[in-house]
């Protein structure tokens, strides 16, 4: 799963240079002029339990200030934001790295350089969620919605057709995971370690089994959580 970055900027010209220089086999890049299309654009996402990765965000836009709409995206999703503006007086850029910015970028500035900056936000995303090369996928976002059902993450709130559903720890890792990879074949092995990672004693294989259970019992996931015999699980 490559990454997946929204880049906010009503300049139709320079959207579409940023579009196509950091478009490549792993990133898929989309635009928006304005902040009402960028807001749709997430919750479209959310709607379909996925997220972007990276946000470009200019501060000056037709229909609000960037600033605010960082403060809105911090909070509700989480997810790396790289200003993009020509405003390059000192205290805009300390306004937006106070507010929750992980970079600023003045204009005007060469591509080679942004590239750079994005691809060091990327790599930090990539050590915060576990990502890299032969390691499970992990999104940023912290709130997932499918169907009738929405995790939130970061507050341990998991809902099921609008009904609190209590998780253990063990288990939040479990659907964590799961959903994350949505469509993969998880092996068993991958799950072990990545549920059990930080525990010194041995944990039996058949625990994720048991685990398992409990989470498709108290999710009604059966039918979402399918077994793949002889090599391990897939969340549909």
């Amino acid at each position: 799963m490559g990454y997946r970055i929204l880049i906010v900027e009503d300049d139709a010209v320079l959207a579409g240079g940023l579009c196509r220089a950091l478009h490549n086999e792993n990133t898929e890049t989309v635009s928006s002029k304005t902040l009402g299309e960028a807001r749709e654009l997430l919750k479209e996402c959310q709607d379909k339990g996925t997220q972007f990765a990276l946000i470009l965000l200019d501060v000056n836009l037709p229909d609000g200030n960037g600033f605010d709409f960082l403060t809105e995206v911090k909070k509700k999703y989480g997810m790396f934001v790289i200003m993009l503006t020509a405003n390059d007086m000192e205290a805009d850029i300390v306004t937006g790295l106070e507010m929750g910015a992980d970079d600023y970028i003045t204009k005007p500035f060469s591509l080679a350089v942004l590239r750079a900056r994005v691809d060091t936000q990327l790599r930090r995303m990539g050590q915060q969620y576990g990502q890299a090369a032969g390691q499970l996928q992990h999104e940023p976002g912290q709130i997932f919605v499918i169907d009738d059902y929405r995790f939130d993450f970061a507050q341990m709130q998991f809902v099921h057709h609008e009904q609190k559903v209590e998780l253990s720890k063990t288990e939040q890792k479990l659907l964590r995971i799961l959903v994350e990879n949505r469509g993969i074949t998880l092996t068993r092995e991958q799950m072990l370690d990545y549920i059990w990672s930080v525990e010194s004693v041995f944990v039996d294989e058949n625990a994720l089994s048991v685990t398992v259970k409990r989470l498709r019992d108290k999710l009604a996931m059966q039918e979402r959580i399918k077994t793949v015999y002889g090599i391990g699980y897939r969340f549909e």
